[in-house]
């Protein structure tokens, strides 16, 4: 199972960077370059977070990446939550459609896990416009892909999401998408591994907007560029804050997991362990080698009355598990 010790606890946000980001009015007050201070600390946390490379980073990314599908989904006036999207699809046999809301979060989930040296690549993105529902137009998704190249080359930090969102609407596509370019191309830029979902809300219309039959946001009178990357800076800002606070409340259950898995008896559960550090959550029919379904129920049961692992769901059957 590798080294038995957690990644060291994240440092807490300092309570200045807190009050600098605030929510939504307390950084729409700010000018563009106060704003654009407090999200590069903001970033600069989340980065410190990310290269600690905890033996839990899968699951964080995954968990993000459910936040961003819900809100995705919920902006593209789905009814579907974080609940109703681990449904779709974790308890959809293979091959079978998980619907609308349940492709948007394979979406999200093929940006957390996917290398990010590989998101922006025309193949990359191809797949992720179908999963937002647009059509599969090969020269616009060409042309995209050329311009978010070009982006990772050589746009700033600072303005690089304002840019994917309007590279987006360029080429015919709706926010989510840019949303998801925009964080794809936070991890190019800042050498990641992999990408963090973190702008999954900014695909809502902002209010006065609305969304036209192509999906993308018509707005009388467009913001300026200043007042979008203020907005998508805050938005990044906020968003890094939560991320590293998820890490933080992962780590901590983690560690209790980390504990308590020495101790397992049953067959394959270095395994499991492994499986629930690396997804958002798993059902015990999930195939894991070495472990039957019986086998896997008893031990998900187990861990759960030891308080390493959470049932999801309060359903007594379909049960789904994870940290």
């Amino acid at each position: 199972m590798g080294d038995e010790s957690p990644a060291p606890a994240v440092l807490p946000v300092p309570g200045w960077l807190r009050g600098a980001v605030g929510g939504d009015r307390t950084l729409a007050a700010q000018g563009l370059d106060d704003v654009a201070l407090a999200a590069g600390a903001a970033i600069a946390t989340l980065d410190a977070t990310v290269r600690r490379h905890a033996r839990w980073e899968g699951v964080w990314r995954q968990r993000l990446a459910l936040s961003a599908a819900a809100m995705t989904a919920r902006a593209a006036g789905r009814i579907e939550d974080e609940a109703a999207l681990r449904d779709a699809v974790l308890l959809t046999k293979a091959g079978d459609d998980v619907g609308p809301a349940g492709r948007m979060f394979l979406g999200w989930r093929r940006l957390a896990a996917r290398p990010a040296a590989e998101l922006l690549g025309e193949a990359g993105i191809a797949g992720v416009v179908e999963d937002f529902g647009h059509a599969g137009d090969d020269e616009a998704v060409g042309g995209l892909a050329r311009e978010m190249r070009r982006l990772a080359d050589g746009a700033r930090v600072a303005g690089a999401a304002a840019a994917a969102f309007a590279a987006a609407e360029r080429h015919g596509f709706g926010p989510a998408l840019g949303a998801w370019l925009a964080d794809a191309l936070l991890a190019r830029q800042l050498g990641w591994a992999h990408a963090m979902p973190l702008l999954g809300m900014e695909a809502a219309p902002r209010p006065g907007r609305k969304r036209g039959a192509s999906g993308v946001i018509e707005t009388p009178g467009m913001e300026t560029e200043a007042d979008r990357t203020k907005r998508l800076l805050a938005a990044q800002a906020r968003a890094a804050l939560r991320a590293v606070d998820l890490f933080a409340e992962l780590g901590r259950r983690a560690e209790r997991l980390v504990a308590i898995a020495p101790k397992l008896r049953a067959k394959a559960s270095g395994a499991v362990v492994e499986s629930l550090f690396s997804q958002d959550a798993l059902v015990a029919s999930q195939t894991i080698a070495g472990i039957s379904d019986r086998g896997l129920r008893r031990l998900f049961d187990r861990l759960t009355e030891l308080g390493a692992v959470r049932e999801l769901t309060g359903r007594p059957t379909f049960r789904i598990y994870g940290l």
